[in-house]
């Protein structure tokens, strides 16, 4: 069973997906993603703060991939596995509403249903080195 916030984190993950591979604004891809979503109002504001926090942030989450996955340059990391760290990095790094745990967690769960075969490990390696980053 996927939880409300899960399903949140799937639509964020989409609408990273989308902004990453082509051309379009990241608040037109927000407000079709979250009209077509059928989230709560909370879990839509959550939407569209993790991607938020992500296209602000971008730089600094590419800089820290890219730091703890030293042999996997940013752009040759397959898409879906780059937006995933991207997503739990900037829960970790940038929201102290959720545990680095549960950004784990949550990651590792959206990489095994969208990622490929080994896109938990690398994603659960590459986040359990980033968390150490963090004193929560």
């Amino acid at each position: 069973m996927t939880g409300p916030r899960r399903k949140a984190r799937a639509v964020a993950l989409q609408a990273l997906y989308e902004i990453d591979t082509t051309r379009h604004g990241a608040e037109g891809v927000l407000d079709r993603l979250v009209a077509e979503g059928g989230l709560s109002e909370d879990n839509s504001a959550f939407v569209r703060q993790v991607v938020g926090r992500v296209v602000q942030h971008r730089e600094e989450i590419d800089g820290n991939i890219q730091r703890f996955a030293p042999t996997w340059p940013i752009e040759q990391i397959a898409v879906i596995d780059r937006n995933i760290l991207r997503l739990a990095i900037s829960e970790i790094l940038f929201d102290n509403g959720v545990t680095v745990k549960v950004a784990i967690n949550e990651a590792v769960e959206l990489a095994k249903k969208f990622g490929g075969e080994s896109s938990s490990k690398f994603v659960n390696g590459v986040l359990g080195s980033i968390s150490a980053l963090v004193k929560r």
